[in-house]
């Protein structure tokens, strides 16, 4: 039995605009074929086990001939596989979906055109052009531009198209831009019209020339401007000087590696997208229940006697959230614990137990374990009962401390800290481009695992292949690990916090822009 196609249209660039269906759809797909166009962030949505085929087209190349591409969708469904045809921006303007779909219709197999966001629109918009507007166009034209000029006079009635409408809009002309503005300028736009071109909209490489007309394929030269690039051409371009909205967003241009486990990303990839950077999620780590068996035993055998303890340290969100999955499995409540202390590292670590409805002490300092003696050394006793709820990574020299004043100390692992198992090919193709500006450290197991991870795909010196990347380190012991394995750190956040972190990015951009 045949299976079914979706023909996706992934939006211009920015992940978050694929649409809502076209997410469903590429979260089911058993075969994923997709362009140079489809935001690789997109491909992590995919589900596991799922195959994904590359049939981009580069601007002197074809990796896959479309009628190739064609008798793939037809080939990969007949073995009765979900097949997500993912295709930058609209399927339905210039991505040739109608001879995609004519093909699977011929062949009896289901299929679904699911409509995307088209870069026409989009890209103009984030570079604060809009392609109408009430005092200066209220039509537009999309055109192709990405033909020879023999083939752009067939397609192309110029004496008509010309002065159809306000703006024009080309897609994918950059090589043709000399050609293209005679044309208008011999059927009567002036030669003071202004033009924009639009390089890679939405995403990190965003960049904006404009011009005239009459001065515009000299400027391309010139800046060596390259495609991708939507071209803009009439009176609402003026409105990008008052409008232009994205390079004004504190981290514009930058794609931020983001290297925690994916369950903890979620705060830091938000915080980036909201300031105008482009998270790309790669997790070096997991993060999951303990799975040695004498461990396990170790750590019930600590919560079975709760109301024994005078303190209970909790150090991370993560020790907070895995305490209370075991006292879950152990049928266990936190009211054993009436005659503790609670205190957290950091506010991030008081929160999470506040949602659990405890008011924890929250200890000063940089949110580090030693900032527990600065705050409680006076009141820590000889044979006080302390329990430590946390990671199996957790140093060493808190638990040796506590022990030298004479409290005792258990130690309980609530989770262990593992690599995380992911290949990334795009991710290697980045980082080979120069595309990853920016690469985040929250922990040291953040640190080794990043530089395990690609060696393990094939990276021989990532230490050496990041050097032109920024280092960002969460705080002063991730960024002594960086240091000892050979990056150079240039960001440190002042709190070991992520609005810190993110905080510190910022400042460091402002720094670069001024």
């Amino acid at each position: 039995m045949a299976g079914k196609v979706y023909l996706v249209g992934a939006g211009p660039g920015d992940a978050r605009l694929i649409t809502v269906k076209g997410l469903q759809c590429l979260e089911k797909g058993d075969v994923v074929v997709y362009d140079r166009l489809a935001n690789p962030s997109l491909l992590k949505k995919m589900k596991r086990g799922a195959e994904k085929v590359y049939v981009g087209k580069l601007p002197d190349r074809h990796t896959m001939k479309q009628e190739e591409i064609n008798q793939l969708l037809v080939d990969l469904a007949l073995t009765g596989k979900t097949v997500v045809r993912l295709k930058g921006g609209d399927p339905t303007i210039f991505g040739r979906v109608g001879e995609e779909a004519e093909l699977l219709r011929k062949h009896g197999i289901p299929y679904e055109i699911v409509p995307g966001i088209t870069a026409a629109i989009s890209v103009p918009a984030y570079a604060g052009i809009p392609v109408t507007h009430r005092d200066m166009a209220s039509s537009l034209s999309i055109i192709t531009g990405h033909e020879s000029p023999d083939k752009l006079d067939k397609s192309i009635n110029w004496e008509k198209v010309t002065n159809a409408t306000g703006t024009l809009i080309f897609m994918m002309g950059v090589a043709k831009i000399g050609y293209i503005s005679r044309q208008l300028i011999t059927y009567g736009r002036s030669p003071d019209t202004p033009v924009a071109l639009v390089r890679w909209g939405t995403r990190a490489e965003q960049a904006t020339l404009t011009g005239t007309l009459e001065d515009i394929e000299r400027k391309v030269l010139e800046a060596n401007f390259q495609p991708p690039a939507v071209i803009v051409v009439g009176d609402v371009v003026t409105q990008r000087e008052h409008l232009k909205w994205a390079e004004s967003l504190p981290l514009f241009g930058k794609r931020i590696l983001v290297t925690r486990a994916r369950i903890q990303a979620s705060e830091l990839v938000a915080q980036i997208e909201d300031l105008g950077g482009e998270p790309y999620e790669f997790p070096v780590i997991d993060i999951r229940l303990p799975q040695d068996k004498e461990q396990i035993a170790h750590t019930n055998a600590a919560l079975s006697r709760l109301g024994e303890y005078d303190w209970v340290f909790f150090t991370s969100v993560n020790g907070v959230e895995y305490f209370f999955m075991h006292l879950e499995k152990l049928g266990q409540d936190i009211r054993s614990l009436h005659r503790a202390r609670i205190a957290a590292v950091g506010p991030a670590t008081k929160e999470a137990l506040r949602s659990r409805g405890i008011a924890a002490e929250e200890l000063p300092g940089q949110y580090q374990a030693e900032g527990m003696f600065e705050a409680y050394g006076d009141e820590m006793l000889a044979g006080q009962q302390v329990l430590l709820p946390r990671g199996d990574l957790g140093r060493a020299w808190l638990p040796e401390v506590l022990r030298e004043k004479g409290l005792t100390v258990t130690d309980a692992v609530m989770y262990e800290t593992v690599p995380a198992d992911e290949e990334d090919d795009e991710l290697l193709k980045l980082i080979e481009e120069g595309g990853i500006h920016v690469v985040t450290f929250t922990s040291s197991s953040t640190v080794n695992n990043l530089v395990a991870a690609l060696k393990g795909m094939g990276l021989a010196d990532p230490v050496q292949a990041l050097s032109g990347a920024v280092i960002a380190c969460i705080g002063p012991l991730t960024a002594q690990t960086a240091r000892d394995v050979g990056f150079n750190v240039d960001i440190m956040a002042e709190e070991s916090t992520i609005s810190s972190l993110v905080q510190s990015l910022c400042d460091w951009r402002a720094s670069v822009r001024d």
